[in-house]
């Protein structure tokens, strides 16, 4: 599959700059008979039985800004992920100018750099006093993707209801758009709520930068799905309803505890699983999300969860001027 396939134009007048309020006001497009709706009903579009999956990640204060040991330089850090004990994975710049033994001052926290960055990433040591989440809370800064060119008067609007176990660089953004009020609502309709954990990280906003799908390496994220969303999973699938996963991160953990017939099993680990068209999916029925950037392994997973349609879902999206990306709107769909 060549990555050209999965390329269109994006307006960038549709690019979100802000969250609406409230979260639910946003659109909604069920992409069934393109149908236009708003977030607040959803608990129409669902059915009795129906269980939804969310990812309860929070996004870590991972940007760090500091000062080079010696010169001053200023140093721009991205956490990624842990790899053990002190060190994290990270993008770094200005990686040019950057080098093994380097050491950097980002208020209370201090990093040295263990390795030469290799394509902007690097492995950082980072030491504090105490517990680092308190340091990053303290010395570091939500991360906005690039194309949000504003900042957030309330951080909190980059955090979903059930944020709560920190380690993504990004927001599981079709959460964004749930109330506690909506949730009530889909609870009295019969809809039930379950969770799991994926830390959002490079393999998730990396674009594809090759020519061929299949050459685009997928970095390995860390996932965690207890024995209460198995459990969770088989009663929904004894009572004949639907596994909705909310947004793509969602169900890359789903397909990636996949055991046949539409079940799984609990696991905590790593997946670099890379959903696209000829991959099958056999957990998640159907699935909300928002519109992704073009050319993106999340635009190739849409295309291989619903088909070719997804194409003319877009072109209606981007005519009926649905907001796109991280604060944009959000979409419906079936497997195919």
């Amino acid at each position: 599959m060549l990555t050209e396939d999965f390329d269109y134009e994006l307006p960038v007048g549709l690019i979100a700059q802000v969250p609406v309020d409230p979260r639910d006001s946003a659109r909604l497009l069920d992409s069934r008979d393109v149908s236009d709706h708003s977030f607040s009903d959803l608990p129409d579009l669902l059915r009795t039985g129906d269980l939804l999956v969310v990812n309860r990640t929070r996004v870590r204060p991972a940007r760090l800004i500091g000062k080079k040991a010696g010169t001053g330089g200023e140093v721009e850090v991205l956490l990624l992920k842990r790899v053990g004990g002190e060190a994290w994975e990270a993008l770094v710049r200005p990686a040019r100018r950057l080098h093994k033994g380097v050491e950097i001052g980002f208020g209370g926290i201090r990093g040295t750099l263990l390795e030469d960055p290799v394509g902007g990433r690097a492995i950082v040591s980072l030491e504090t006093e105490g517990d680092i989440e308190e340091s990053l809370r303290r010395w570091g800064q939500v991360p906005l993707p690039p194309y949000i060119h504003g900042a957030l008067a309330d951080p909190d609007r980059y955090q979903t209801l059930w944020a709560d176990l920190p380690g993504s660089v990004a927001a599981p953004t079709a959460g964004l758009h749930f109330t506690s009020a909506l949730v009530d609502r889909l609870s009295a309709a019969g809809v039930s709520l379950a969770s799991v954990d994926l830390e959002v990280g490079l393999a998730t906003f990396r674009p594809i930068s090759v020519a061929r799908v299949e050459d685009h390496e997928m970095h390995s994220e860390v996932f965690r799905v207890d024995a209460t969303v198995v459990s969770a999973i088989d009663r929904t699938r004894e009572r004949g309803g639907r596994v909705i996963a909310v947004g793509t991160t969602s169900v890359r953990a789903l397909e990636s505890a996949a055991v046949g017939g539409g079940r799984i099993k609990a696991v905590n680990g790593e997946t670099d699983l890379f959903l696209r068209p000829g991959v099958e999916f056999s957990v998640v029925d159907a699935l909300i999300t928002n519109f992704h950037m073009p050319r993106s392994s999340l635009i190739v997973m849409l295309a291989g969860f619903m088909g070719p349609v997804w194409r003319g879902v877009y072109e209606a999206a981007i005519e009926r001027r649905y907001r796109f990306l991280s604060f944009g709107d959000a979409m419906f769909c079936e497997r195919a």
